[in-house]
């Protein structure tokens, strides 16, 4: 599709987000590590493997039900490393501020991010502020970029996904993206949906340490579930299908899925993330997870099938089965 301007959609992890960086920024900007398309570049200095990634946050409202977008971009770029394999070891801070912004949700914003860094063993160590003029943004937007030390053996990425290997996700799915409606349409729901917005760098490496043959790991944030495994289904061109009875949702999550029309499938999550390994490791794994504060409703939800053209099928509660495409558009714009 050809558009002479960006749209909301183009940021929403979905197909047109796919198709404007593999347009527009792949073919000036190409390079080994760029075309991997992956949450991190990985790369060698000496004896030694990094792993770096970036990321920018622009949420709405910025004050949220389990988080700000504080702590959220201290995660949000935590995790990216993480699932790469990486152990998150500095943080850069780059703040775009409003003309008007209140310095007390400032100090406040500030204060969430110490707390997140410090919770997930990072240092935020430099950083920028550029402040624009009134109306020229929205409050307060902050990027943050990360870097980690490599030290598990395996080749971690979605070209390393192998036929029979299992998926398992380490909790239930849209609960940010569900938190975030709810805070902007004041559904009125008698208990609150809180975001789980949380570091998993600390799951991580006690999944790395409890196996040695993990494939891959995607943290499930813009697009949901339903998007992150169809990136994962073409970049390693297997066949993969999820069991819809078997993935987790909150009744909370799924009641206000059905009154805004939503598919939990594709609502954002910032604590959760998939995990491929073989069905040997599938005990491991999930023991790993079920000891963890962040992996209690672990589930494995679906199995890589056969290499070919790379496809996501769901196999529906109601006994069907259905291909999942990338969304063409953006469920809920500045989600994170």
């Amino acid at each position: 599709m050809q558009f002479d301007k960006i749209l909301l959609d183009h940021g929403g992890g979905g197909l047109l987000m796919n198709e404007l960086i593999a347009h527009k920024f792949l073919p000036k900007l190409k390079n080994s590590y760029l075309e991997r398309m992956e949450d991190g570049a990985v790369f060698d200095i000496g004896n030694i493997k990094l792993c770096f990634s970036t990321d920018s946050y622009v949420v709405s409202p910025i004050f949220f039900p389990g988080g700000d977008i504080g702590s959220l971009s201290v995660h949000g770029t935590v995790n990216d490393i993480a699932v790469c394999g990486g152990i998150p070891l500095f943080l850069s801070a780059g703040f775009i501020l409003e003309e008007g912004f209140s310095m007390d949700d400032l100090e406040k914003i500030i204060a969430s991010m110490a707390l997140a860094a410090a919770n997930a063993g990072v240092q935020i160590v430099t950083g920028d502020t550029k402040v624009v003029a009134r109306g020229a943004a929205d409050g307060i937007f902050i990027n943050v970029s990360g870097i980690g030390v490599i030290k598990y053996n395996g080749v971690i990425s979605p070209r390393s996904v192998m036929p029979g290997d299992k998926v398992i996700i380490n909790g239930t799915i849209g609960d940010h993206g569900a938190a975030i409606l709810c805070k902007r349409q004041d559904l009125g729901f008698k208990s609150e949906i809180i975001s789980d917005s949380a570091p998993l760098n600390s799951l991580v490496q006690s999944i790395l340490c409890a196996s040695p043959n993990i494939h891959c790991m995607r943290d499930v944030t813009r697009g949901g579930l339903g998007a992150i495994m169809c990136e994962i289904a073409t970049q390693s061109e297997c066949q993969i299908t999820l069991e819809e009875r078997h993935i987790p949702v909150q009744e909370e999550v799924r009641g206000v899925c059905e009154i805004l029309g939503v598919d939990p499938l594709f609502l954002a999550n910032e604590g959760k993330m998939v995990v491929f390994c073989p069905p040997e490791d599938t005990a491991k794994v999930m023991k790993v997870m079920a000891e963890h504060e962040h992996g209690k409703a672990a589930a494995i939800i679906g199995e890589v099938g056969k290499k070919g053209r790379g496809r996501l099928l769901l196999n529906t509660i109601i006994g069907g089965a259905r291909e999942i495409d990338l969304p063409t558009g953006e469920l809920v714009p500045r989600i994170c």
